[in-house]
């Protein structure tokens, strides 16, 4: 028999932890502060758009391979170190060309490489952690990673008041050069490659099953309706906050980095603590359904709140509700996927779907909210998009099915 590794040491979790810290602001690249940056160089709202969408769409051709490449490598930490670098470059080039076609390549290389960001990080939990362990492994890893965006913001706020927006972009290459540090804390040797990939029935011989054909995984009707559930939720939700950082560079444009960062402040540091809550939620029976459907109750409230106000106070307040929404959604739904995939040895193919409709939702998001805006103006944007997340929570409410006992 040859015998599989065991649960991953403290060092190789703590390892975990801190390429997820360090990890949440190279994942992201510049964000909201990209809108900022641009509005700053006088582009229009409908090129910032695209430009913010050119990475989404980027990452969602690159979704399925990303999840593919995941589930047969055994170089996870390679790939982790390695995309992030790549996404600090790309920083680099759109801070120093800020014109339409490099920062579009750029843009197109971040998503390339963000891709593959996320199941990677999830296969290292899972492939760490075992089955039994993931849904406390994946709350803290969350709760990391959230705590990271938490420091990158402060730090990125005052950076961006104080001495400039550019030097936000040299703050993600610090960080990115301290995520690929982190990763030589995991002992390769303790991660299960066949519990990460969502296999977790044994040959005979001692080798691993077969993964589950990928036509076989597609067919799978609640996948599919997960899957749709995603994109809706992004697509109500994705260019609210850059929308709202444009509307605060308009009004207030000297406090409006400040401003910004303080509202990504508040959102992370919300998220710490929801993460931390689901994973308590999950462990003492809660089903994830229940858990999730807050999250999406709470976007159409967040699109309605933000077409009535341009005061800086307010849009941090409403930020609070993203941070519960997205603190929900960044556990719940790779719970959601481990529990769909468990036994397929699919489960980063999945976090490429998953992430392919991420993709596709905050692309459509950007798109259809910037031209809403420059038709019609912010706040029928805003009131557009929290239609839409109406319809994502009628969607998810009535054809999801719960997924903890099915796991």
């Amino acid at each position: 028999m040859v015998s599989s590794p065991g649960p991953g040491s403290r060092r190789s979790l703590r390892g975990l932890y801190a390429l997820n810290f360090l990890m949440a602001d190279v994942q992201g690249g510049l964000g909201p502060y990209l809108t900022v940056f641009l509005a700053e160089q006088r582009w229009q709202p409908g090129d910032i758009g695209v430009a913010m969408a050119v990475s989404s769409v980027s990452a969602a051709i690159c979704q399925i391979p990303a999840g593919l490449l995941v589930d047969a490598a055994r170089a996870k930490r390679f790939i982790a170190a390695a995309t992030g670098l790549l996404i600090a470059a790309a920083c680099l080039v759109i801070a120093w060309r800020p014109s339409f076609f490099p920062v579009v390549g750029a843009q197109l290389a971040i998503g390339a490489a963000a891709a593959l960001v996320g199941p990677t990080l999830a296969a290292l939990a899972l492939g760490l952690a075992g089955r039994q362990r993931f849904d406390a492994t994946i709350s803290r890893t969350q709760s990391f990673n959230h705590g990271g965006n938490f420091v990158a913001a402060s730090l990125a706020g005052t950076l961006g008041h104080f001495v400039g927006v550019l030097w936000i972009f040299y703050l993600i290459c610090g960080f990115a050069v301290a995520s690929a540090a982190s990763t030589l804390l995991i002992r390769p040797a303790e991660i299960d490659h066949t519990v990460a990939r969502g296999g977790d029935v044994p040959r005979r011989d001692g080798g691993s099953a077969r993964p589950v054909a990928i036509r076989d995984v597609l067919k799978r009707r609640d996948l599919l309706i997960f899957l749709g559930s995603v994109a809706l939720f992004h697509f109500g939700n994705a260019a609210m906050l850059p929308m709202a950082g444009q509307v605060l560079a308009r009004a207030h444009p000297h406090a409006a980095t400040l401003a910004l960062s303080a509202c990504i402040v508040v959102a992370q540091l919300v998220m710490v603590g929801v993460a931390w809550a689901v994973g308590r939620a999950t462990t003492r029976g809660f089903g994830r359904k229940p858990i999730f459907l807050v999250a999406y109750a709470l976007l159409p409230v967040r699109g309605l709140l933000f077409s009535f106000t341009t005061d800086p106070y307010g849009v941090i307040g409403i930020e609070v509700l993203d941070g519960v929404a997205a603190g929900i959604f960044g556990v719940a739904s790779v719970m959601i996927a481990s529990d769909l995939m468990r036994g397929t040895g699919r489960f980063n193919l999945a976090q490429g779907l998953m992430a392919l409709c991420i993709g596709i939702g905050a692309g459509l998001s950007n798109v259809t909210g910037e031209f809403a805006v420059q038709w019609f103006g912010y706040s029928a944007g805003f009131l557009l998009l929290g239609g839409i997340a109406t319809c994502a929570l009628a969607f998810f409410a009535v054809l999801m099915p719960e997924t903890r006992e099915a796991a």
